[in-house]
């Protein structure tokens, strides 16, 4: 009998080179971001609602280590409101490859820059070449058809029972397969625009409230976010769901 031919592999390329390049390199804008800002958190590892926040003001967060009394040892401690976690060997105090108890909101090796100083330098630099790169792949997935094609939810996408079917093939851990497979799915496209239009808007317009220079300039920005330290709160929760999605 006649052999049949094997199936043929089909290449998918779902985005430009323009979208690959500047995808990578806001991985490692917001990687080097991430590290210099816990650095800057641990400096301070208390997070407040308002315009002010130093010792004796009530916080929001707070990564701190303290003394058991009972057993002497470290223990690392974190508040959420009037909450407090034993977070030993996570937050507030980790341990070194000898064993030995470091105190810090977040471990060293997760940190980036010795000093106040260094951490701002690379944190600044890290946030105007963030702040550059997006500004190219915005104005390329918009005039390019980018944001349209491949990011819009269709009308068909947007329906709840589609949602929940979606969010069911997921709990579920199914693949997609066939045609629906060379394209994003409804969950995949709504966290991407909320990440685009939504997270990095506030972690730059937070970033800019807690600069005097920027805040003199554009004073709408306290009442925006609350006042200095309430964006500083929203920006810290904002990383976090940054990291968030870059896991995922």
């Amino acid at each position: 009998g006649v052999q049949a031919a094997p199936p043929r592999r089909e290449v998918i390329y779902r985005h430009t080179a323009v979208v690959r390049v500047t995808h990578w390199i806001n991985v490692l804008c917001l990687t080097l971001l991430l590290m210099s800002g816990l650095k800057l958190f641990n400096i301070h590892p208390s997070l407040y609602w308002g315009n002010y926040g130093y010792p004796g003001v009530p916080t929001v967060i707070a990564i701190s280590g303290a003394i058991d009394p009972e057993t002497e040892e470290p223990v690392g401690v974190t508040r959420i409101g009037t909450h407090s976690f034993d977070t030993t060997g996570i937050l507030g105090v980790h341990y070194d490859s000898d064993g030995r108890p470091r105190g810090g909101a977040f471990p060293a090796w997760a940190t980036l820059g010795d000093d106040l100083a260094l951490a701002r330098d690379w944190h600044f630099l890290m946030a105007w070449a963030l702040v550059i790169n997006g500004a190219i792949y915005l104005l390329f997935g918009l005039f390019s058809g980018h944001f349209r094609r491949d990011l819009a939810p269709t009308a068909h996408q947007l329906r709840p029972r589609h949602i929940l079917g979606d969010i069911w093939d997921h709990i579920r851990l199914r693949r997609a397969r066939g045609e629906a497979a060379k394209h994003y799915n409804v969950l995949q496209k709504l966290a991407y625009l909320a990440v685009i239009f939504v997270l990095l808007p506030v972690m730059v317009l937070t970033g800019l409230t807690m600069s005097p220079a920027a805040t003199a300039a554009l004073p709408f920005l306290f009442v925006l976010f609350g006042g200095r330290q309430s964006a500083r709160t929203i920006h810290f929760l904002a990383a976090n769901l940054l990291v968030i999605f870059v896991l995922v």
